[in-house]
């Protein structure tokens, strides 16, 4: 669809829609732009009755490299566009504008497209860094290339992990914590058998899967699909998930302001120095 500069909108199948990432040279990274595409998407494929199932896929050889780092005008792109959330004060000074720009966009957002009523599947190969698993974890199934791996690296940016805090959900509490001290990749056959991805495929065949399963999904009844859905969701939050997800945030909000304090920016510049990821915003 014209409208959309940084995402794809398709319908593969009968009653299957496919929203497809789009920005290959950038590795897919989110730009504020991008996720306010993405979440137009998946309000348009939410609010139609011909479809009962949206695949998330991505273009290029990466999912998703995370949030752009390169990005300078992501507070005056927000205040533009049309509210998700109930927050406001984008423009404020200090930690009460970050934390508006972060809980509209960054939990915001993925925390609405995690309640969306029709099922989601993710389609994922390649790199899924910190931000990026804001995109997937999200998706009700995973299906991911061989060749998929999964990193947060945000600790390494004196960050204590990315704002949409669903680790221990997805991974267990061992591995969750793993994943941050360490900031370390973990391979689709790693996370298959932890229970966080569905099917581990061949690259040449994820889209295929991936449409297959979604296909079948969409042979159900929608009505019975939306309350299995909020049933099994219904189940993990009272777990405890979003009493958990409210407390990370805001010690998110807190490492950003003590590295705003301490460095003048709101992660460790150590990390900008090291890291390829840090340098150019992506990953080749």
């Amino acid at each position: 669809m014209s409208e959309f500069e940084h995402i794809l909108y398709e319908r593969p199948a009968d009653r299957v829609a496919r929203i497809v990432l789009n920005r290959p040279d950038a590795r897919n990274a989110q730009s504020m732009r991008l996720l306010h595409e993405l979440n137009d998407a998946f309000d348009l494929a939410a609010q139609d009755d011909a479809v009962s199932v949206i695949i998330l896929a991505a273009n290029g050889p990466h999912f998703s490299s995370g949030h752009d780092l390169r990005e300078a005008d992501a507070r005056e792109v927000v205040a533009g566009h049309r509210r998700v959330g109930t927050w406001c004060g984008f423009g404020c000074d200090g930690a009460e504008g970050q934390m508006a720009v972060e809980k509209e966009m960054y939990l915001g957002l993925s925390e609405r497209w995690r309640n969306l009523p029709k099922p989601t599947i993710a389609a994922v190969q390649g790199k899924v860094i910190a931000g990026g698993l804001m995109l997937v974890w999200p998706c009700d199934l995973i299906v991911a290339a061989e060749d998929a791996s999964f990193a947060d690296n945000t600790v390494s940016m004196g960050v204590s992990g990315a704002e949409f805090f669903n680790h221990p959900f997805e991974v267990g509490v061992r591995t969750a914590k793993e994943m941050l001290f360490t900031s370390d990749f973990f391979s689709a056959r790693d996370l298959h058998r932890l229970g966080m991805v569905n099917h581990v495929v061949p690259r040449d065949e994820l889209d295929d899967v991936a449409l297959e399963l979604a296909s079948r999904v969409a042979a159900k009844p929608l009505f019975a699909l939306k309350l299995a859905k909020e049933a099994v969701n219904a189940a993990q939050d009272n777990q405890g998930r979003h009493n958990a997800m409210q407390t990370s945030f805001a010690y998110h909000q807190l490492c950003h302001s003590h590295n705003q304090q301490v460095h003048g920016m709101l992660i460790d510049p150590g990390f900008l120095a090291r890291s390829p990821v840090g340098r150019k915003g992506e990953i080749q």
